[in-house]
């Protein structure tokens, strides 16, 4: 399926008008239903539809390998994805809309949680270390990779990235779901996570932070900015988050160890 459309536009500058072709962003509603029960319906755009629907899940704590999963079918026409696994969901609507507030790793800080995070989420241990150079040349690969953002400018993206290059890379309008599709991919192949990184194009809300650790990952850069409470739950969790990367420059939020001027020895 196609990733965007074109349609005619008049377009304005302050002294003219044209009438143009324009390349817009899709937008496709995906209803996951599982076991026979509609579940949700998730907004996005419609690539690594299968990646997306797998990566949802083990976020939200329905799965947590790929071999849960008897079965999935994709009805890309009518919008549905039909998944079928090996339990039933947990029961009651509080899994996955409850509030949980506990104290993390032991401080007084009182954090705030669904309660699915609180099952899914883990605090990431790696000691993997990029140079701030490395930064600055994951985030210009990052901006070229995707052709859809330079046509449309209405879509988001994130990759999987080792210190050097771009190991996969998704496309969104949804910035949340760049992460799905990069956890439903990781799950299928299992790529070892000790000095991975995320790099990615939105901002860094807590969503976003507690989706980089539930798959594992200890490092997240963004051209945009980062929520406090994300920055609450990094510090939390043991993510490096690295944001207002722009050009040659960039602001280093949490877990600073990892972020180094030179190239750390092999």
């Amino acid at each position: 399926m196609k990733l965007t459309t074109n349609r005619n536009i008049f377009k304005y500058t302050e002294n003219s008008r044209t009438e143009r072709e324009d390349e817009i962003a899709v937008e496709y509603p995906l209803t996951v239903v599982l076991n026979g029960d509609e579940f949700a319906t998730l907004v996005c755009s419609p690539s690594d539809l299968e990646d997306l629907v797998i990566g949802f899940l083990a976020s939200e704590g329905v799965i947590r390998f790929p071999d849960e999963i008897k079965t999935i079918s994709l009805d890309e026409k009518g919008g549905f994805a039909y998944v079928e696994i090996t339990h039933q969901k947990p029961a009651g609507a509080e899994f996955y809309s409850k509030r949980f507030i506990g104290s993390c790793c032991g401080k007084s800080r009182q954090s705030f949680y669904f309660y699915n995070d609180v099952k899914t989420a883990k605090t990431v241990l790696t000691r993997a270390q990029i140079t701030v150079a490395q930064c600055f040349r994951l985030m210009r690969l990052l901006q070229q990779h995707s052709s859809e953002f330079k046509n449309t400018g209405g879509v988001h993206n994130a990759a999987l990235c080792d210190p050097h290059s771009i190991l996969i890379a998704r496309t969104d309008i949804g910035r949340h779901n760049t992460l799905d599709k990069i956890y439903g991919h990781w799950l299928r192949n299992r790529i070892p996570l000790h000095d991975k990184l995320i790099v990615f194009s939105g901002r860094i809300s807590s969503e976003v932070l507690l989706k980089t650790a539930k798959i594992g990952v200890g490092i997240i850069l963004s051209k945009s900015a980062p929520t406090d409470l994300a920055l609450q739950l990094a510090d939390q969790l043991g993510i490096t988050v690295v944001g207002f990367i722009r050009g040659d420059q960039c602001n280093v939020y949490t877990h600073p160890e990892r972020i180094t001027e030179t190239i750390a020895p092999d």
